[in-house]
């Protein structure tokens, strides 16, 4: 509780036991004053709420007896009942300084703004010097918007009480509101001075800090909050966000779930492991994150869109397009939503409704290139090239740096035997984007046809460059290479073209036999699965996807033993593979 609410219910003074002087025994009001400020202390409001009931009953006329009564009714998240209460204590005195602050923190709470402010300026003009009314009206004034307003009087009530932390922190939180970012730091860091174990200041300080890119600053703080606070769900996910932003993935995903789980109703934390474990490229984990999201919010437009695009990863089409399409339900004039179920029927070569789509988005957003980019790709897939050329040069007139379009223009281009401009076009790919293997070697591809053969040799070396296991550069070089008369050169790139191609074909027969795996997976078939799974293991030993996947399954056949060591071999391949929390 306050310290300075708690300091004036402990000063219950004679002018109090005089209201009621009337009475033969003051001892009495006193004595059970007393008590129920005890109780305070300990933390007993249920019994402090009895005792001021008592005092009330027993002493009608005495305005301490209401105003704390109203006080412990407030805390108890009462304010309607506190009013009644903190409104007599008034009637009774008016100049009653710590009613009118009490009166007009429950008149704030009720949504009652207006009169809240007038309450705390009255309090005011009792008591000009008390920072707890300054930093009372300060808080009222947030809440009606009036930041400016709301900063002066914390800054007013620090000035009187320069002691207390979390007087400093509030300001700090008000100039953070007003994107003061440098005062806002400046007032977290004199609270966590003044006091080091107050959580609420070590928080908004991490906040802060990751706000201004000191992620070594932020994660200290952060964490230093979760030490003092471990159930303070805020404090956790934001120490994911420092964690994540310093690149600490699994710390951060453990700072996630530890979130989610002390407030199941916190969808951002779930939403954030979700988006993370999408650029760490595991998609089906990310779905699991996303439905989590969605069972506490199961209408919200941007987690049915998020899932979709998990969905989409793991090559799940048509419930992609659910999600996306339930997502468009809820925002219908959305492009990226629109544009995500468009590569969706893509995904599926349903290219009339992804054409159509891409459209309706286009009316709404005829500026956006990635739309146009999309759009060529459906076009030049239902092989309408000419239309297909023209949407991928709006693309790169639209956005220049968008280095797929200069890729696809130029395959397209190579596609109608048109090999100069193709050429051009993928030599800005590569320009843009420098680790684009793929448009090296279709460059060096292009060059072979038109029997510039050293500039089609040295694009395919740099293909091979960014991708040593390009079986295909390989097979291509080879063949330049013979062409220019190098036979024992063209006769090792062969080489490796077939050994690559083995590797290649085991590796998509194992991609194969999980996938398959998954399915059986899904719909109960526990043994089917395992074979599968360990049908992709036999062909690809290293392969984690399927040590995971073996993993899961033994674990539903009652296989624990087992199932663990698959857990700890996945792990060990993919240290991102961890086993599922029970």
């Amino acid at each position: 509780m306050s310290r300075a609410i708690l300091k004036t219910l402990l000063a219950f003074s004679l002018s109090a036991a005089a209201a009621i002087a009337q009475q033969k025994d003051i001892s009495r009001p006193r004595a059970l004053y007393q008590k129920g400020v005890a109780q305070l202390e300990k933390g007993d409001l249920v019994g402090a709420q009895a005792t001021f009931e008592k005092l009330v009953r027993l002493y009608p006329r005495n305005e301490h007896a209401h105003n704390s009564l109203g006080w412990v009714l407030l805390q108890e998240g009462r304010p309607g009942d506190a009013i009644l209460h903190l409104r007599i204590a008034l009637k009774i005195n008016p100049k009653l300084a710590d009613a009118e602050l009490n009166l007009a923190t429950a008149l704030g709470e009720k949504g009652e703004l207006a009169e809240a402010v007038n309450r705390a300026h009255n309090a005011l003009e009792l008591e000009p010097k008390n920072a707890q009314a300054h930093r009372i009206l300060g808080r009222i004034l947030s809440f009606s918007g009036d930041l400016k307003g709301a900063s002066d009087e914390l800054r007013i009530a620090t000035e009187l009480d320069p002691s207390r932390a979390e007087l400093h922190d509030e300001l700090g939180s008000v100039w953070a509101q007003q994107q003061k970012l440098f005062d806002a730091e400046e007032e977290f860091r004199t609270a966590v001075k003044l006091n080091s174990r107050y959580e609420p200041a070590q928080t908004h300080l991490g906040v802060a800090l990751l706000s201004g890119g000191d992620l070594q600053g932020a994660e200290k703080a952060l964490a230093r909050a979760v030490q003092l606070a471990p159930d303070d769900a805020v404090a956790g996910f934001y120490l994911g966000n420092a964690l994540e932003a310093a690149g600490k993935n699994d710390a951060a995903l453990d700072a996630y779930h530890r979130a989610s789980e002390l407030k199941p109703d916190m969808t951002q934390a779930e939403t954030r492991s979700g988006l993370l474990l999408q650029r760490m490229g595991q998609p089906d984990q990310a779905a699991e994150a996303f439905r989590k999201a969605l069972q506490v919010t199961p209408n919200d437009p941007e987690t049915r869109n998020n899932l979709g695009l998990a969905l989409l990863q793991t090559g799940q089409g048509d419930q992609a397009i659910r999600e996306f399409q339930a997502a468009l339900a809820s925002r219908p004039a959305d492009v990226d939503f629109r544009g995500n179920l468009a590569v969706a029927y893509l995904e599926k070569a349903d290219f009339i409704d992804a054409i159509q789509e891409l459209r309706k988005a286009l009316d709404e957003a005829p500026n956006k290139a990635d739309l146009h980019y999309n759009l060529a790709l459906a076009l030049k897939l239902k092989d309408d090239l000419p239309a297909a050329i023209a949407e991928f040069k709006q693309a790169t007139d639209l956005d220049p740096t968008l280095a797929d379009a200069y890729y696809s223009l130029g395959v397209t281009l190579w596609q109608k035997g048109e090999f100069t401009p193709a050429a051009e076009a993928l030599k800005s790919a590569v320009h843009i984007k420098p680790d684009y293997s793929e448009a090296y070697y279709t460059l060096g591809s292009v060059y072979k046809q038109m029997n510039q053969l050293p500039e089609a040799a040295q694009a395919l070396r740099e293909a091979i460059r960014l991708q040593p296991s390009f079986m295909g550069a390989h097979m291509t070089l080879s063949a330049v290479l013979r062409a220019e008369g190098d036979s024992a050169g063209a006769d090792a790139e062969n080489k490796t073209a077939a050994a690559l191609s083995k590797e290649q074909t085991s590796r998509q027969a194992a991609d194969f036999a999980t996938n398959s795996g998954k399915r059986l997976l899904s719909v109960g078939d526990l043994p089917g699965a395992i074979s599968q799974f360990r049908n992709a293991i036999r062909m690809v030993p290293n392969f984690a996807a399927a040590h995971y996947q073996l993993a899961i399954a033994l674990a539903r056949s009652g296989q624990k033993q087992d199932a663990e060591a698959e857990f700890q071999k996945a792990a060990e391949l993919d240290p991102h593979l961890k086993a599922p929390t029970p």
